[in-house]
């Protein structure tokens, strides 16, 4: 017995119980690395296979990585990269003096066998440096959830892994390249005929307004949509209603028309933008169905509205301060989940950058946001429609229109965006600026710029503009809309709106 009790309490260690832990090396191919050196030593071309995606530092072996950066060096400059032409390079180098100096670069040429696989060496390095990558990675993640810092919280942690994620994906992506024109012209000629077979004829997701979808030929996979304006145009109403009526059309054409909507609403809770639409759809103005001042009659028209647009592939994130990391990882989600169409974020002032305690430099912070969103516009082959305030410099103009000098932060904004369009209401100034009689100013005079105030206002009543200040693949120009304040919604200025013929 006491036998038993002196083992099951020996404080010695023991294999048995404490099994030695095994030591992992991080993942690498040596022999990858040579035969890819071995078969750019003999004969350059192959450099070509892998220059586009192959850097020294994802060779694993640090003598490796400093003799592919002297052939790149070398190659860069139009010479030949060679046992001889590096030997004078390598003979006194310290790091390869472990490998043998430069007979060992004698070496890796003579034991090539073929250059063809070059590529595949080359991918395989590089997928074997995304690994030892997502391994680092990942211990950061551990090593920073261990710490208790008080101005990094859990959430900050997640964004910051989600961009390491997303910045080591994007190196990962080996796939680019040339593309045969033929193959451009005939996804172009597809396109046309899918154009052309619609009723609409438009080429890309319909916005729901005739005028606009004229002007523009719908919102284009790839493009970055910028919609601006000063506060109380509407921009954030006119992008609702484009992104629930491509969502409608989806819904109604069984996907011929309009597309699935994801739609970051950064300003507003997703219940406010309910609202919004369920007051457009039942013709009740929203401020009323938020106080309760609702009538018997107009219930049935909820439920039959609320069923309806339950049916809409219409999607709304309202999660405050997102990173541009965060909605590229949404959209890829969403897309995967339930397909995507066209991305709306109202506004783009409203999202953060990469770095989780925010940026110094906001010029700085903002050009990469407007990178990051045309980014995610090509790789997900959506338009993206972006929302932005405009500076007050408009305000302090007698013609208060926007241009693009007018942008916050334009540099960056304007020459990313592939369609810059400005919202405009004449009838919200002038409203503003009734007049008042001038010291001594005759009654005369002053029924005269009165009665001119009037008049122009009747002109502008409902209606709005849309100011296409930059279009990259086709013409700007102003549209005029339709616009009803009680229910914040954008028409078509037809015959039966125009109150001014």
């Amino acid at each position: 017995m006491s036998n038993q009790t002196s083992s099951l309490f020996d404080p010695r260690p023991s294999s048995a119980v404490k099994p030695t832990a095994e030591y992992r090396t991080p993942p690498n191919n040596e022999e990858a690395e040579q035969a890819l050196l071995g078969a750019i030593l003999v004969n350059n071309k192959a450099y070509e296979k892998v220059g586009e995606f192959l850097r020294p530092e994802h060779f694993y072996d640090p003598a490796h990585q400093r003799i592919f950066a002297a052939i790149t060096k070398m190659i860069d400059r139009g010479q030949i990269a060679n046992p001889v032409t590096l030997k004078s390079l390598f003979d006194n180098d310290p790091e390869l003096a472990v490998e043998g100096g430069s007979a060992y670069l004698a070496e890796l040429a003579a034991n090539v066998v073929t250059v063809v696989n070059a590529g595949d060496y080359g991918k395989t390095i590089h997928d074997l440096f995304i690994r030892r990558q997502l391994i680092e990675v990942g211990t950061d993640m551990v090593n920073e959830a261990y710490r208790h810092d008080l101005d990094i919280t859990a959430l900050d942690q997640i964004g910051e892994a989600e961009k390491q994620l997303f910045d080591l994906a994007s190196t990962g992506d080996v796939q680019g390249g040339f593309v045969a024109f033929g193959e451009s012209v005939k996804h172009a000629i597809t396109t046309a005929e899918a154009a052309f077979r619609r009723s609409s004829h438009v080429t890309g997701v319909t916005t729901g307004l005739i005028d606009i979808d004229r002007k523009l030929g719908g919102l284009h996979p790839s493009d970055l949509i910028i919609l601006a304006g000063r506060p109380s145009m509407g921009k954030t109403a006119l992008a609702t209603n484009i992104a629930f009526n491509a969502a409608k059309a989806h819904m109604r054409t069984s996907g011929q028309e309009g597309g699935v909507v994801g739609f970051f609403s950064l300003e507003m809770s997703a219940e406010q933008l309910a609202t919004r639409i369920l007051a457009d759809e039942v013709q009740v103005p929203g401020d009323k169905i938020r106080r309760g001042e609702i009538r018997d009659t107009d219930f049935p028209k909820f439920v039959q509205a609320s069923q309806d647009l339950a049916r809409c592939p219409f999607y709304v994130d309202d999660t405050p301060a997102l990173s541009v990391a965060a909605v590229r990882t949404r959209c890829r989600r969403l897309k995967r989940t339930s397909g995507l169409s066209m991305v709306v974020v109202d506004y783009l002032q409203l999202l953060r950058g990469s770095s989780s305690r925010g940026s110094e430099n906001r010029v700085q912070e903002i050009s990469e946001i407007t990178r990051g969103l045309k980014a995610i516009a090509k790789e997900l082959d959506v338009p993206v429609v972006a929302l932005s305030q405009l500076s007050r410099a408009v305000e302090l103009r007698e013609d208060k229109r926007p241009q693009l000098a007018d942008l916050r932060e334009s540099g960056s904004i304007e020459q990313d965006a592939d369609v810059v369009m400005f919202v405009f209401r004449e009838q919200y100034y002038l409203e503003r600026a009734e007049p008042s009689r001038r010291p001594d100013e005759s009654d005369d005079k002053f029924n005269d710029r009165y009665q001119r105030w009037q008049q122009r206002l009747g002109e502008v009543h409902n209606t709005a503009e849309v100011i296409i200040a930059k279009q990259r693949h086709g013409p700007i120009g102003t549209v005029r809309l339709y616009f009803d304040g009680q229910f914040t919604k954008f028409g078509d200025l037809d015959q039966h709106h125009q109150t001014d013929e």
